[in-house]
């Protein structure tokens, strides 16, 4: 899948939880979402678009994205 949709599909997510009021809960929020319903490949390809500079994503994608590997 395009790099782009990646994004794109992403800060739709983080859209949504962006009216959480607890930041640290939006984020997880965000990771949790991409955890359960991207497959791996999915998280690696957008994991590898953060390493390469992240353009397009918006900050709480940025951070939700940045969690990922981190737990595995």
């Amino acid at each position: 899948m395009e790099a782009e949709r990646l994004v794109r599909m992403a800060n739709d997510i983080a859209r949504f939880y962006q009216a959480e009021p607890d930041r640290d809960e939006a984020i997880a929020g965000v990771e949790g979402h991409l955890r359960r319903f991207w497959e791996p490949r999915m998280r690696r390809q957008i994991e590898a678009h953060l390493a390469a500079g992240g353009e397009g994503m918006d900050e709480l994608t940025r951070l939700a994205v940045g969690r990922l590997g981190v737990a595995g």
